[in-house]
């Protein structure tokens, strides 16, 4: 399962850790352009290696239906040529986005004449700690990268060999123009343990984003001694007032259920004003049927 014996971990973990201390600090600073190429050459090597990363995810998905999951696991899990073509887009639109390093949300002055600005300013090391969707890697570095963060990720076992495929695209971006190498870190081992030294890590990352199941929230809850960003379940619901346009509703209401159905982001409750009820219904339910 690991090259690295359990013994290992707590050595392995700490000098990710200081690595992307390190990396930080010159990443904090680095030109908008250059963290932005980083972002445009990653997309251009996903899709240049997607025969590569589609094998690696093959052996995750084949060892994912030996253990069993659900089929909900599996089509997070799974990739395809839509999904690589979805990677490659979101990092170029994450590449076209404003840089937030350094932009002045608020000023105001004091009648002593004091100028006082509040700037956003990179967080430093983050950690963001996932399950089977290997997106979450392109998601999560290129995120923390633009912000001008180093990033630590540990994916779940089960997407362990397409996180690792996807990354050495970032690993070719990052040296290629030439940022620190250690900005964004896959951590190499699927030993559970790694997750355990990594809420320990409160010397070298500044905050912790677990993204799961409820349990592995609960875990990261009750033993993280580092600020923590998380969410519980989705519960995600869609609304459709009386005053609404019924053909905007019902397209809305189609793509918040259908567009992945097994993600937490998926709507699970559709509340109807009663007034409407009886028109906008029906043809909400034959959409979902037929699809």
């Amino acid at each position: 399962m690991s090259k690295y014996k359990k013994s290992e971990i707590p050595t392995l973990i700490k000098l990710i850790g200081k690595q992307a201390k390190t990396s930080s600090i010159k990443l904090a600073s680095s030109p908008t352009e250059e963290k932005n190429r980083v972002l445009e050459l990653a997309a251009t090597y996903i899709d240049e290696n997607k025969k590569y990363i589609f094998a690696e995810n093959a052996k995750d998905m084949n060892a994912a239906k030996k253990r069993g999951l659900s089929g909900a696991m599996l089509d997070r899990l799974y990739l395809d040529e839509s999904r690589i073509i979805d990677m490659s887009n979101t990092l170029t639109k994450i590449a076209e986005l404003t840089d937030p390093v350094g932009t002045i949300i608020e000023k105001w002055d004091r009648p002593n004449g004091l100028s006082i600005q509040c700037v956003r300013a990179p967080i430093g090391v983050i950690s963001v700690i996932f399950e089977s969707r290997p997106n979450v890697t392109v998601d999560a570095a290129a995120l923390g990268l633009k912000a001008g963060n180093a990033t630590i990720l540990r994916c779940g076992t089960e997407s362990f060999h397409s996180c690792n495929a996807i990354m050495k695209s970032f690993d070719s971006a990052l040296k290629n123009v030439r940022l620190p190498e250690h900005s964004i870190q896959l951590v190499p081992t699927q030993d559970r343990l790694a997750i355990d030294e990594i809420l320990g890590l409160d010397c070298y990352i500044d905050l912790v984003i677990p993204r799961g199941g409820k349990s592995l929230i609960k875990k990261i809850s009750s033993n993280c001694k580092i600020p923590l960003l998380k969410h519980l379940e989705g519960l995600c619901h869609t609304y459709i007032h009386e005053s609404a346009d019924q053909k905007i509703a019902r397209s809305v209401t189609f793509n918040a259920k259908m567009r992945r159905p097994g993600i937490c982001g998926a709507t699970e409750t559709l509340l109807v004003d009663k007034s409407i009820a009886k028109a906008v219904l029906p043809s909400i339910f034959d959409d979902l049927i037929e699809a």
